[in-house]
C-alpha cells in the first residue's frame, strides 16, 4: 500500500511540473519591435508595480547585470557598462524586470538598478549616417548638432507629435522622434 501511495504522490508531482512548465511556455511573448506598439497610456499596469508594461526606462549604475532568469541565482547573460542607457521594461515579476535593449537582447534585471529618468538612444538607417538636431521642432529650423548613431541623451520632453526636446554633452535640440530608441511613436513625455 505505501509503494502505491508513494507512487501515485510521484505521478501527481510530475503532472503538476508538467502543468506549470506548459503555463509557463504559453505566456504569451512582447512584440520585437518597440516601434510597432501603440503610445504607452494603452497598456495595462504591470503585476508588481502597478505602472503600465512594456515601459521604457533607464539603467542607474554603470554596472548592471542582465540574468537569464528573476533572481540572482540565474546566470548573468550580459553585463551593461553604460549608465543611462535606455531599455524596455516587457514585464515585472516580484522585484525583478525582464528588459529589452535596443538590440533586442531581452533578461531579468533587479529593479533598483533602473530608473524612471527617461533616455533616448540615437538610431539611423545607416550606422555611418548622422541625424540633425534642430534648434525648433521643425525641419525647416536651423541644425544646432549632428548625431551619431548610439548617442545617448536626457530625453526632455515629447511632443507627441513627432518631435523630442533632448539633451547631452554639449549639445541640446529637437529631433524627429522615429529616432530615438527609449520612446514609442506619438508618446507624450512631459
Amino acid at each position: 500500500m505505501r509503494h502505491v501511495r508513494r507512487a501515485l504522490v510521484g505521478t501527481i508531482f510530475a503532472l503538476g511540473a508538467a502543468i506549470v512548465a506548459a503555463a509557463a511556455q504559453a505566456q504569451p511573448q512582447p512584440q520585437v519591435q518597440a516601434s510597432l506598439q501603440p503610445p504607452l497610456q494603452q497598456h495595462p499596469a504591470g503585476t508588481a508595480s502597478g505602472l503600465p508594461v512594456p515601459r521604457f526606462v533607464s539603467l542607474k549604475s554603470d554596472k548592471v547585470n542582465m540574468h537569464i532568469g528573476p533572481a540572482k541565482t540565474y546566470e548573468v547573460k550580459w553585463l551593461y557598462q553604460r549608465a543611462g542607457l535606455p531599455v524596455e521594461i516587457t514585464a515585472e515579476f516580484e522585484t525583478w524586470r525582464r528588459i529589452r535593449d535596443a538590440d533586442g537582447t531581452e533578461g531579468w534585471v533587479y529593479h533598483s538598478l533602473l530608473s524612471g529618468r527617461r533616455t533616448g538612444m540615437v538610431t539611423t538607417k545607416a550606422t555611418d549616417a548622422l541625424v540633425s538636431l534642430f534648434e525648433k521642432p521643425d525641419e525647416k529650423s536651423a541644425v544646432t548638432a549632428k548625431l551619431e548613431r548610439g548617442v545617448v541623451t536626457t530625453v526632455k520632453r515629447c511632443t507627441g507629435e513627432g518631435w523630442c526636446l533632448v539633451s547631452g554633452r554639449g549639445f541640446e535640440g529637437y529631433v524627429q522622434q522615429v529616432r530615438l530608441w527609449g520612446v514609442y511613436p506619438n508618446e507624450k513625455v512631459d
